[in-house]
């Protein structure tokens, strides 16, 4: 028996989650804080999107593996090299690269080590598996400030991130830049503004927490409608 309408469901679940998750998320940057209501919730928000593609992956099997063993306790696959995927596919998924060509291709397609543009399904499976079975996985709050010169005449801008110093005898937009405080010196043909970008940050996954929340939804919600359509 199909398992679409369970699955939907699980994805439908998380995109009905992610507006509270995105509101105390905001609210956590405002104090400061990460507030426990959006650690739980967001391990609710990936635990239903795991059960989406592990039901998915049942269906998979049931549609297209006959010759699988159904006492296997299977999963989705979310492996780190061709060897791995290849070695989990003719154990749980035996033939399905013959059977139904277009799905094996699709599995293997969204894998991490196919392109760096996967890596946000390690991403999410290493959140999802540290906060199912230890300690809900800690998000660190950044701090990341851009400065932009701009002309006031009109003649462009010239903007830097962390990471750059300027020494002494340095100009921008032709402004000499003071090396002790690193910002244009008081001057009337530029502007100079300072933004601070503040976000959090999953414990040893160095990008935005709620971009990769946002990514993972989108990917699989996107992948299960592919899949679905062959089996």
């Amino acid at each position: 028996m199909s398992r679409e309408k369970s699955i939907n469901a699980q994805v439908k679940r998380a995109e009905e989650l992610l507006p509270k998750i995105e509101e105390e998320y905001n609210n956590s940057l405002h104090s400061k804080n990460i507030d426990e209501d959006l650690k739980l919730d967001i391990q609710t928000f990936c635990g239903h999107l795991r059960s989406a593609l592990d039901y998915l992956a049942r269906d998979i099997v049931e549609t297209q593996c006959p010759n699988a063993n159904p006492k296997d306790r299977l999963y989705f696959p979310i492996t780190p090299d061709s060897k791995t995927f290849q070695k989990m596919m003719n154990k749980s998924y035996p033939d399905l690269e013959v059977n139904c060509k277009p799905v094996y291709d699709q599995l293997k397609d969204v894998q991490p080590f196919e392109t760096d543009d996967n890596k946000w399904l390690s991403q999410f499976n290493k959140i999802n598996n540290e906060n199912k079975h230890n300690d809900l996985v800690e998000q660190t709050r950044t701090e990341t400030k851009t400065v932009e010169v701009k002309s006031k005449t009109g003649g462009g801008s010239v903007s830097w991130g962390p990471g750059v110093t300027f020494g002494s005898g340095v100009s921008v937009m032709g402004v000499p830049i003071d090396p002790r405080t690193q910002m244009p010196i008081p001057n009337k043909t530029t502007t100079t503004t300072v933004t601070t970008w503040v976000d959090f940050k999953f414990d040893g996954i160095n990008i935005s927490a709620l971009a990769l929340l946002k990514q993972s939804l989108q990917e699989i919600s996107k992948l299960k409608d592919q899949i679905l359509k062959e089996i």
